[in-house]
């Protein structure tokens, strides 16, 4: 019987790691990539919020353009090579009803997420992206496998 370590990843932040763990996230238009190597039976995760970074501040993992490029040194580091990782996407819900086109964040991140891992010739093996619904995930870093549901909008009406 395997003994995982249990992790909740946050918004803006990544997990990588050579040790069988199980991670969780909530998702509404933030995108998670999960990279797994299936030689190592390594793996990890990132969560971001927005698209792209744009040289101001911080290059932190809230921007997909910066977190899938940490997300693949961390497993580098752990010993994956070029090549030999695979990946799946989720998120990007629109879970704020907005007709302002610069709003659509989560089409923004699915968008980002797919384009950099069609240039870094990573594949996808699966993805549940989009639509009007958030998500929650757990990540199983030494199997690959990813178990996910649709979290039902609610509405409070204050009477």
């Amino acid at each position: 019987m395997n003994s995982y370590q249990q992790h909740f990843l946050y918004p803006s932040t990544l997990y990588a790691s050579s040790s069988p763990s199980l991670v969780t996230t909530i998702l509404g238009s933030c995108v998670s990539v999960c990279l797994y190597d299936p030689i190592l039976k390594i793996g990890g995760i990132n969560h971001f919020m927005l698209p792209l970074w744009n040289g101001n501040g911080l290059a932190s993992p809230k921007y997909g353009n910066i977190a899938n490029e940490k997300l693949l040194e961390k497993l580098y580091q752990l010993g994956s090579k070029n090549g030999g990782v695979v990946a799946k996407v989720f998120g990007g819900g629109e879970v704020i009803d907005s007709s302002i086109k610069q709003f659509n964040i989560g089409e923004r991140n699915i968008v980002i997420a797919l384009e950099m891992l069609e240039r870094l010739r990573i594949p996808v093996l699966a993805k549940s992206v989009g639509g009007k619904l958030g998500r929650k995930i757990e990540y199983n870093t030494s199997t690959g496998e990813v178990r996910h549901r649709f979290i039902e909008r609610t509405v409070n009406i204050m009477v």
